[in-house]
C-alpha cells in the first residue's frame, strides 16, 4: 500500500484535465464512499453531494466559474451542497436513523436529541448554513485523500457564484445551498502549468506548534 504521505505529495490541484479519460466507476463510489463516512459534528452530515456528469449542465455551470476548464474537461463534477438550515425533521431524521441502525434506544443520546432541537432550529439561519457548510469542507478533505489513493486527480473550487450554481441545479428549493465543487479526472499530458512545479508547503518549524 503506498504510503499516504506519498499520495498526498503526488497530488495537486489540477490545472488541465484530459476530457477523453473517464475515471472508472468503481473508483468515483470509493471516492464518493469515503465523502459518506466522514465525520460530522453530532453525526448529523448536513451536506449532500451532487456527481454532475451532463455535459450541458456542467458548460452552465462553468460559464458562472470563472470559465475554469476542469468544468467541463472532468470527468465527474462532485458538488457540495450544505443544508440552508438546522431543522426539527433533519435532526430527528438522523437521530431516528442512528436508533434504528443500531436497534437501541439510548437515555443520553435522547437527551442529546432533546438538547440540539432545544439550540440549533432557534438559531439564525445563515449561522445555521455556516455550521453546515464547514461540515463539507471536512468531506472535501476526505474526498482530497480518497481520490488521491485512487490516483485520481482533483481541483477544489470555490471560485463560483453559489446563488447561480444554486439556481442551475434547483439546490434551494431542496433546502440546499452549494458550498464548493470537486471536478474529478485526470492531468492532460501537456498544457498544465502546475504539474511540473515543486509542491510548497510551510516547514513544520513555521506550522506545527507542540503544547507540552
Amino acid at each position: 500500500m503506498t504510503d499516504v504521505i506519498d499520495l498526498l505529495n503526488w497530488r495537486y490541484a489540477t490545472k488541465k484535465m484530459n476530457p477523453t479519460q473517464a475515471v472508472p466507476e468503481d473508483k468515483v463510489e470509493r471516492i464518493l464512499e469515503a465523502i459518506r463516512l466522514t465525520a460530522t459534528s453530532s453525526g448529523l452530515q448536513p451536506y449532500e453531494v451532487l456527481v454532475v456528469t451532463n455535459p450541458d449542465i456542467r458548460q452552465q455551470i462553468q460559464t458562472i466559474a470563472w470559465n475554469q476548464a476542469q468544468i467541463t474537461d472532468c470527468s465527474h463534477l462532485l458538488v457540495f451542497a450544505a443544508w440552508d438550515n438546522y431543522t426539527p425533521e433533519r435532526i430527528n431524521m438522523m437521530f431516528d436513523l442512528t436508533n434504528e441502525e443500531r436497534a437501541i434506544t439510548n437515555e443520553g443520546w435522547e437527551r442529546y436529541r432533546q438538547m440540539l432541537l432545544q439550540m440549533y432550529p432557534a438559531r439564525d439561519a445563515e449561522d445555521n448554513f455556516q455550521h453546515a457548510a464547514r461540515q463539507a469542507y471536512i468531506g472535501l478533505g476526505s474526498a482530497l485523500i480518497a481520490a488521491a489513493a485512487e490516483e485520481v486527480d482533483c481541483t477544489p473550487m470555490e471560485g463560483f457564484t453559489p446563488d447561480d450554481l444554486d439556481t442551475i441545479l434547483n439546490l434551494r428549493e431542496r433546502g440546499l445551498r452549494s458550498v464548493l465543487l470537486l471536478p474529478l479526472g485526470y492531468r492532460a499530458e501537456e498544457g498544465d502549468w502546475l504539474v511540473d512545479l515543486k509542491k510548497v508547503r510551510r516547514p513544520k518549524e513555521q506550522f506545527i506548534t507542540e503544547v507540552k
